[in-house]
């Protein structure tokens, strides 16, 4: 079982830098969202602050770097680099699917990296599935522990599972197990999509059993349909797969959804978010957090020095977008009039 995942894990790594795991006709929804231009900002950009608060914890900057990888050899230098690059920058953490952690000790280490990011947030992950496979509260606290990490997010991914040979299918009575899993944990529980959305019905009852934040990780970035598709052994699969290119409901459109549901809960908006200026409208138009993931992993797989260079233009991006509409802090950016949908 064990060889099979790090095996998975390798070829998810390997198809997502290689292969084309995009739709072609869905888009995130940004390009639709602009910001009205202010010739005269009033503002210093020296001045202008990134700083933020998620879940009780202070942030120099409201960058997440997305759930991507772990339990595999390649897996562990990327995470190094990524962990190291958070620290420098103040970006939080969130680690690939930890399942393999429990399941083997193999590539244990590709998920400890506490080690070079002391002070940064991590956020640990796991499939909601698997508490119907037989993972339950004491292997979530295992992997908290294992991780040392600040929160876990339950990644939501049906469609994926379908097209996986080794798919877990039976999405069952998760709500219930989930609230159970929020009353238990000692730490903070959010739930992510892979790349289809979360939309604001589905996030509502998911906030009402507990659930401390939201990654709406919406269309428009990364298929693992397509990605599947790619190692699928399974014609059939591999056909059913490509009619699903262009599934899911596009991130800028999950982030008003939830948004409108539910006005206090923390949104991370994820799911092909390339620049710091989209980031800037996921902020304007509901997100806390914005999260990247494999538009930083080329350079994730090369050098920490590369990942700093990606993180400092995507901060440097968000400046810019705020200097251009006249806003210093992240909360003037949620208030703006200045934003058109």
């Amino acid at each position: 079982m064990s060889d099979s995942i790090h095996k998975r894990k390798s070829e998810h790594i390997e198809i997502t830098l290689n292969e084309k795991v995009t739709g072609d006709h869905i888009s995130t929804g940004f390009e639709k969202v602009s910001f009205i231009h202010n010739a005269l900002p009033e503002i210093d950009f020296s001045e202008i602050s990134l700083k933020t608060n998620f879940l009780d914890h202070t942030l120099k900057t409201p960058f997440l770097i997305s759930s991507m990888t772990g339990g595999a050899a390649l897996a562990e230098s990327i995470n190094r680099h990524l962990a190291e690059a958070a620290e420098q920058r103040g970006w939080t953490l969130a680690l690939g699917s930890t399942r393999a952690l429990i399941e083997s000790k193999d590539h244990r280490s590709s998920f400890q990296v506490r080690k070079y990011a002391p002070n940064v947030p991590i956020i640990t992950n796991l499939g909601a599935v698997q508490l119907n496979y037989g993972f339950g509260i004491e292997e979530c606290q295992q992997i908290i522990e294992i991780t040392d990490a600040n929160m876990l997010v339950l990644h939501l991914n049906s469609i994926q599972e379908v097209i996986q040979q080794e798919g877990n299918t039976n999405f069952k009575s998760l709500l219930g197990k989930i609230e159970k899993l929020c009353q238990k944990l000692n730490v903070p529980v959010g739930v992510k999509e892979v790349g289809w959305g979360i939309d604001g019905m589905t996030a509502k009852k998911l906030t009402d059993v507990g659930i401390a934040f939201i990654d709406v990780a919406g269309a428009g970035g990364t298929s693992w349909s397509q990605v599947e598709k790619f190692r699928a052994k399974d014609k059939v699969k591999a056909e059913a797969a490509e009619a699903f290119s262009e599934w899911g409901i596009p991130t800028a459109e999950c982030v008003i959804s939830v948004r409108k549901q539910i006005e206090k809960q923390p949104i991370v908006a994820s799911g092909g978010m390339r620049t710091g200026l989209d980031a800037a409208k996921a902020i304007a138009i509901g997100a806390d957090m914005i999260g990247f993931g494999r538009s930083i992993l080329k350079e994730a797989t090369q050098s920490t020095e590369d990942v700093m260079r990606v993180m400092e233009t995507r901060e440097l991006e968000l400046q810019m977008a705020m200097f251009g509409i006249g806003c210093s802090s992240l909360e003037e950016l949620k208030q703006t009039d200045r934003v058109k949908l």
